[in-house]
């Protein structure tokens, strides 16, 4: 047995003949050694001869092994609902699985090696039954059993594979195997769509919950990982098919399309120094055919191509039905409305704009009568009109006029929606660093004069070293576009720059904007125009039309910067690395796993109907076409991965100052920024448990060095993801526990906490739109303008007509409804399912983590009832709640999921 074992290993090679020698025996070393002894033996030939021996014993030993019974209980979730077709293939499938056998194979693979076969060991294939019995049960989620017969050397579970041989695919939820002692029920968490062989012939692996290191990757498991990865990778060629589950990178080159004519043609973003830009999920779908460097177009609602698991679930897709209808008669009915009686575009009276959440449209008995001739389902429009009328926004339910006072239009920079601006102003005036020879001097038109007097007796330079002056400054993201988006049709803006200053209540108050264009000719006296509060009735409504654009300009890079490039397309690459290069067995990759639901479908649609050409971002913001562009520029000249997280943001803002002292080790230099103070709360709890996860699997920084899957991953997402920006010195270096700490801190802020502050008030606060217009049509008028004669005679008419017209208005205000909706399936922060992972100490960390979440919850509505924080308690103020964490579906203004969800 001695010769037979000792040709059987030097059969594997390389790793191979070391599995063999490890494998089980029944002799432990000490009792090998206490043989060689006994027979005298001292040669390290003897020695080995032993050890054959010992490992041909093992093989005698698994020839004698008991058999015994496992049991797989796996859980697949049916769809809630089935058209005639889908049913019809599924009692096909029954039958066939039935009658001819046609039926889901199960393997399971043990975590050791098999000495007789040198790979790991397996179970013999089985089927999974009870699915004919179970074919017209009517339940969401239905139990088969599938059961193995093992020998008693199998050892540990390790993975399970399945194949499916039926002809339509089916969403494997969970897989539990029983009967292993001492082990107990091994969980398998799959939530994944599984193929049918004929689309993808090739068994699906699925790993135990149990985390494992690439290094300490049992052997029976080591290859399957790598072969895992290595699939999901794919080869980078080809067009993807929508049941591929391929990560892969390209460029932003499918927002434009060519085909269909000059006004829809679009730079490609993303792969030149001109117009940088994150990466994006590669589709493969071939160039367009008037230019091949664009990828030709898919329109929604067609399907544009992401993995098959990463597409909506059922009950996120019912939700986005639900609304169809809904979305359809707003955005159908004004454009009818508008092109059939084209004098309803333009709003007469601010009643027009009430009227919208109060009776609907109101249609003129004639274009009634037009209407329900010419498109039949307009009768249930009548026989439900209520789904003509918008839900009342939160801004004007507690305050109709709040959003005209001064007070409330600071305040939203503080615990709007886009509370991520506000800036101290460190330096009086403030200081452009465009080109001096392309866009004029580059110091502000504010001088002392025009705002010493609301500076409550204060000198400039007093108010500057006292904090007391803030700042919304888009001058220089705006200026470089201004002329191209003024040639636009109905699109008028400046750079603006708006100064505040802080109260001794801790509110702001507004005491200057700047309205800025390029300069037409040397000392432009139009170029740099200063408004202050107003002191007459000319003055207030010149006023309110500057705070306008402010709100505008505002509106544009909260989309553009801030929500969408932020927290949606710099994340991605991340995530695409995630799943190339982390095996779902790595606990960094079961940390983050919750954090990239939805992504990369959200960003997919957005592509098609939210950034493209001609897109909801082009027609509803002021920069139109080149919406896209100036987020490039933003992306260029503002991005840093690592000023991502609060509290580095806010230091550079310099809206906090680092203080050891205090709980977050900052100093909020304003007290009252709820934006802020909650946002503290979430970081730390975050930050907290990423600490701990951290420091359990990554005990030295070599163990984080010598980690590969992890190097691979963030390096690919530095230097392919953001290839554009590879080589900037501010990206962090991943070589210890700190640095990586923060690296997945940022990511899971970004996913959760930060998306949703930034956009689930969308509609709340912006749903009203004179509060907040994302589009301005006309400029503010000075003496000299033929048009200030119309503004003077009517100026309530006046402003209305610069802001969006009807069909701009609720196209708008239709998408921020959606946008700021929860659906049924939404899992919040500090809720994850118990069996997430194998890791018991994790297990118990996170239920700590989901503590502090609840305990940061109670603490912001405490802080929404103290009437000393008057920038969220007063009369007519609005709470903040939007990083209150959890939420009921709908639109609430408050909630934060996991992950960038919509």
């Amino acid at each position: 047995m001695a010769v037979s074992m000792e040709i059987l290993c030097r059969g594997f090679s390389g790793e191979g003949s070391k599995l063999c020698f490890s494998s089980s025996s029944s002799l432990n070393s000490r009792q090998r050694r206490g043989v060689v002894r006994k027979m005298g033996l001292r040669s390290p030939m003897a020695s080995a001869t032993v050890e054959r021996m010992a490992s041909s014993e093992a093989i005698v030993e698994m020839d004698k092994a008991v058999k015994f019974m496992a049991r797989a209980v796996v859980t697949v979730r049916r769809k809630r609902r089935e058209d005639l077709k889908e049913t019809i293939a599924n009692q096909i499938d029954a039958y066939s699985d039935k009658i001819i056998g046609r039926s889901v194979l199960l393997e399971l693979i043990g975590t050791e090696i098999d000495p007789k076969t040198g790979g790991p060991k397996t179970s013999k294939r089985t089927h999974l039954k009870g699915w004919f019995d179970k074919k017209d049960l009517k339940a969401e989620k239905v139990v088969y059993i599938a059961e193995f017969m093992v020998d008693s050397t199998f050892g540990e579970p390790g993975a399970i594979t399945i194949l499916n041989r039926h002809q339509r695919e089916f969403y494997l939820e969970n897989i539990e195997v029983q009967g292993f002692e001492p082990t107990g029920t091994v969980h398998f968490t799959c939530d994944s769509w599984i193929q049918p062989s004929r689309i993808h012939p090739n068994k699906r692996v699925f790993f135990t919950n149990k985390p494992y290191l690439p290094s300490e990757t049992p052997l029976g498991l080591r290859r399957l990982r790598e072969m895992e990865l290595m699939g999901l990778r794919g080869d980078g060629k080809g067009e993807r098919k929508m049941t591929d589950r391929i990560y892969d990178y390209d460029i932003y080159n499918d927002l434009g399309n060519p085909d269909k004519g000059t006004e829809l043609v679009r730079p490609n973003i993303g792969g030149n120094k001109a117009l940088p830009y994150p990466r994006r999920l590669r589709t493969g779908r071939p160039p367009s055919e008037t230019d091949e460097m664009a990828e030709s177009r898919v329109e929604y609602p067609e399907l544009i191509y992401i993995p098959r698991d990463e597409e909506f679930e059922e009950k996120k897709l019912e939700m986005l039905a639900d609304g169809d209808v809904k979305a359809l008669l707003h955005n159908l009915v004004p454009l009818l409305v508008s092109s059939l009686s084209p004098e309803t575009n333009d709003f007469k009276g601010f009643h027009d704009i009430d009227n919208l959440f109060k009776e609907g449209l109101r249609l003129k008995q004639a274009l009634q009568d037009y209407l329900l001739e010419k498109i039949p389902f307009v009768t249930k429009i009548q026989a439900s009109e209520g789904l003509l009328r918008y839900d009342t926004p939160h801004i004007i339910r507690k305050d109709k006029f709040a959003w005209l006072r001064d007070d409330e239009f600071a305040r939203q920079a503080l615990a709007g929606i886009n509370p991520v601006n506000i800036e101290q102003l460190q330096a009086f005036p403030p200081v452009s660093k465009l080109d001096p020879d392309v866009y004029g001097p580059p110091e502000s038109a504010i001088k002392e004069e025009h705002i010493i007097g609301h500076l409550n007796g204060m000198s400039v330079q007093q108010a500057l070293e006292n904090n007391r002056l803030y700042m919304l400054d888009f001058h220089d993201i705006y200026l470089p576009f201004i002329d191209k988006i003024n040639a636009q049709d109905g699109r008028k803006a400046y750079g603006t720059r708006t100064i505040f200053f802080l109260t001794d209540l801790g509110t702001l108050k507004p005491i200057s904007i700047e309205l800025c264009l390029p300069p037409a000719t040397p000392n432009c006296a139009r170029a740099k125009r200063v408004l202050t509060p107003p002191t007459d009735a000319t003055s207030n409504w010149l006023w309110q039309l500057a705070k306008a654009h402010v709100c505008s300009n505002d509106a544009g890079v909260h989309q553009l910067v801030n929500h969408w490039l932020r927290t949606h397309a710099c994340t991605e690459p991340f995530i695409i690395a995630a799943h190339r290069q982390l095996s779902i067995m790595h606990p960094i990759f079961k940390l983050l796993k919750p954090h990239m639901r939805y992504n990369l479908k959200i960003n997919s649609i957005a592509r098609q109907i939210l950034i493209s050409g001609g897109g909801v971002i082009e027609s509803g913001f002021t920069p139109g076409k080149y919406c896209v562009e100036m987020s490039s520029a933003a992306y260029r000249d503002l991005w840093r991965f690592d000023q991502e997280d609060l509290p580095s943001d806010l230091i550079r803002r310099g809206m906090a100052v680092p203080d050891e002292t205090e709980p977050h080790g900052l100093r909020l230099l304003i007290k009252d920024y709820p934006y802020a103070t909650d946002g503290l709360l979430l970081w730390s709890a975050i930050e907290k448990f990423v600490q701990s996860y951290v420091a359990t699997y990554y005990p030295t920084s070599q163990s984080i060095l010598s980690d590969t899957e992890l190097q691979s991953w963030y390096a690919e997402s530095v230097q392919v993801g953001h290839a554009d920006l590879k080589s900037a010195p501010w990206w962090p270096q991943l070589t210890d526990q700190s640095n990586l700490v923060s690296i997945l801190t940022k990511l899971i802020w970004l996913a959760s906490a930060q998306h949703a502050a930034l956009n689930f008030g969308q509609y709340p606060l912006g749903g009203y739109v004179p509060n907040r217009p994302p589009l301005m049509r006309r400029l503010v008028p000075i003496e000299t303008d033929p048009e200030y004669k119309n503004f003077v005679t009517d100026p309530h008419r006046f402003f209305l007509s610069a802001l969006p017209g009807l069909t701009q208005m609720t196209t708008f205000m239709t998408v921020i409804d959606t946008l700021s909706t929860h659906s049924k399936d939404e899992e919040y922060l500090g809720e994850r399912d118990n069996n997430w992972t194998g890791d018991d100490e994790m297990v118990k960390a996170f239920k700590e983590f989901a503590k502090e979440v609840t305990e940061a919850e109670k603490e912001m509505e405490r802080r929404n009832g103290d009437k000393g924080r008057r920038n969220r308690c007063g009369a007519g103020v609005l709470p903040y709640e939007l990083m209150q964490p959890t939420s009921e579906p709908g639109v609430t203004c408050r909630g934060v999921p996991n992950s960038v969800t919509i």
